[in-house]
């Protein structure tokens, strides 16, 4: 996949902390997005914001960066509050704001539906500084009085069209109007399109918020090559093989139109000893995460999914899209295709259209403005070398890519200690006996999560195995502890 340009790091002219900058850098953030050039000289104001962009623009870091910069890390309630309308896209923002404020050693819990709310529970009643979490769920920790916003002074409704679509408009509103106990919250609102019900809110509880429209006009990336095969259904398997055997693509996202289409493909698929994942919204939460997960760690490079991966969800350096069920709607289609190049690179996509989708294909074109060419697949016996290659690929040693966190890793060591709240141990217990280690202060303690019966705590600066080897005869709140290292 070949990268179009590439730019010097500029991230360092504008005001923010040496460990925000330091923290970009080391996750590999060259040039700001315009996106992020926008927001960002704004944000840092405080001002309200209202931004009109697409998703994979970069808008995350755009919120993220300056609520990093500006959360103090001594508070002990939430001090921002960031919206996400679905699980996974909660997931991925969490673990974005996570990796930019790592340095500054701030605590980023996420909560949804479909996990154990008191787990969460746990979690959130302790000192947060920046919780992520879907509508729905951050009602119920509010009512249930685990979730207090009185101190939030940043609140981000991500994704606010998609928002709309599933009817959680009502829900934001309410959260919107109980956060910072009377004093109003710098709101940031990004969406791909601006519906009325965005602009009520807008006007009801934003003062004089930025607006900035990076609308392009052009529905679809330039770097993607897109072509279509004329395919009936009982030949569209056959053509699927044939297609993944020519291209051989380093990660492809496979679409489908229905959960039942997606789990037959799949089984297809794994019955041809082809490594693949699936992704639909029927599956267990824990199921949907270890999907993706595994996706972006390269333990197969083929997803076969619904339309719930196609807005949103980061899924980097994607090479290829194929839709092997057209699309009934046309912005599907955009959204589908613009999984692949992202960020300055090329992709392509392909698409399987039938006599009968062929006025699907039709209205995607006048939507998008262009004419998608035919393509025709080659006979299956002049691909014997490709093919070759293709199995020879499929039977190499899966080599795990690095999730962009890794880089804080070497710098970090994570202990576990035996206790926790059922033994009344607290945050302050574990702080006090580790900056009671000579040469370990408070700014080589970093997150510290206790749960019932373990506590967890990263000891930072290359400071861990002191702190382990001290700690194996050191008291813990007047008891030596079994203390062990934990990866992370």
């Amino acid at each position: 996949m070949a990268v179009r340009k590439e730019s010097e790091n500029t991230f360092s002219e504008y005001p923010i902390s040496e460990d925000i900058a330091e923290a970009l850098k080391l996750l590999g953030y060259q040039q700001p997005t315009p996106v992020q050039q926008a927001v960002l000289p704004f944000a840092l104001m405080g001002r309200d914001i209202v931004a009109q962009s697409q998703t994979g623009s970069g808008k995350t870091a755009a919120f993220a960066i300056p609520i990093c910069n500006e959360v103090r890390w001594d508070e002990v309630l939430p001090q921002a509050l960031v919206l996400e309308p679905t699980r996974e896209l909660a997931v991925q923002v969490q673990e974005e704001i996570f990796d930019i404020s790592r340095k500054k050693r701030l605590k980023v819990p996420v909560v949804f539906g479909g996990m154990p709310v008191e787990k969460q529970a746990v979690t959130i009643r302790q000192r947060s500084h920046i919780v992520v979490g879907t509508p729905g769920r951050v009602i119920d920790h509010m009512k249930r009085g685990n979730l207090i916003l009185d101190q939030v002074r940043f609140l981000v409704i991500d994704e606010a069209d998609l928002m709309l679509d599933m009817g959680f408009m009502d829900d934001v509103e309410y959260i919107v109007s109980q956060a910072g106990d009377g004093r109003k919250p710098q709101l940031m609102l990004f969406s791909a399109t601006m519906e009325p019900h965005i602009d009520h809110l807008v006007d009801q509880y934003m003062h004089d918020p930025k607006r900035i429209i990076l609308e392009n006009d052009q529905k679809t990336a330039e770097g993607i090559e897109q072509s279509c095969f004329q395919t009936e259904p009982e030949e569209k398997f056959g053509a699927l093989l044939d297609l993944m055997v020519m291209e051989n693509p380093d990660n492809a996202i496979i679409f489908c139109d229905t959960r039942e289409m997606v789990n037959t493909l799949f089984q297809k698929l794994r019955r041809k000893k082809i490594r693949c994942g699936m992704l639909h919204g029927g599956m267990e939460q824990k199921d949907r995460l270890y999907a993706i997960s595994d996706f972006r760690k390269g333990i197969y490079h083929y997803l076969i999914t619904t339309d719930v991966a196609a807005r949103g969800i980061d899924l980097s350096d994607i090479t290829h899209v194929i839709n092997y069920d057209f699309p009934t709607k046309r912005e599907n289609y955009v959204h589908r295709i613009g999984r692949t190049g992202r960020n300055g690179h090329t992709g392509k996509a392909f698409s399987f259209v039938s006599r009968e989708e062929l006025h699907y294909k039709q209205a995607v074109e006048a939507y998008i403005g262009t004419t998608i060419p035919w393509k025709t697949l080659p006979e299956s016996g002049s691909l014997v070398d490709k093919q070759q290659e293709f199995q020879r690929r499929q039977k190499e040693k899966v080599v795990i890519r690095q999730a962009k966190g890794a880089v804080f890793d070497k710098d970090i060591q994570k202990l576990s200690i035996g206790g926790g709240r059922k033994s009344k141990l607290r945050a302050g217990d574990v702080v006090g006996a580790i900056c009671a280690v000579e040469g370990v202060g408070q700014e080589d303690i970093g997150i510290i999560d206790v749960r019932d019966s373990i506590t967890y705590v990263e000891i930072l600066n290359h400071k861990g195995s002191i702190v382990y080897e001290e700690l194996q005869s050191k008291p813990v709140k007047g008891k030596v502890r079994k203390v062990k290292k934990v990866q992370n």
